[in-house]
């Protein structure tokens, strides 16, 4: 049993290519190219050193939370509204 080190570039049968993102004697965590994070048992997974580069993944960029332009007066619960009669 190998454990690998987080960065690490391998490949997997199943996923192909990916680099470790975390390990340990348990668990191995691998961020694949084209199928995201997966974990695996660590004496049970089949890896192979890869000798290809990890691909460059364009930065995510997050939203700024938009201001609300109004408050719920003090003391009415938001979303209250009162519900019509039935017929």
């Amino acid at each position: 049993m190998h454990i690998y080190a987080k960065g690490d570039r391998v490949v997997q049968p199943t996923y192909g290519a990916g680099t470790v993102a975390a390990a340990d004697a348990l668990h191995t965590v691998i961020d694949f190219d084209d199928h995201g994070l997966r974990t695996f048992v660590t004496s049970l997974v089949h890896l192979e050193r890869a000798s290809s580069p990890a691909p460059i993944r364009p930065k995510t960029v997050r939203r700024a939370k938009k201001a609300t332009s109004g408050a719920a007066p003090s003391g009415v619960a938001p979303n209250s509204t009162p519900k019509a009669a039935k017929r």
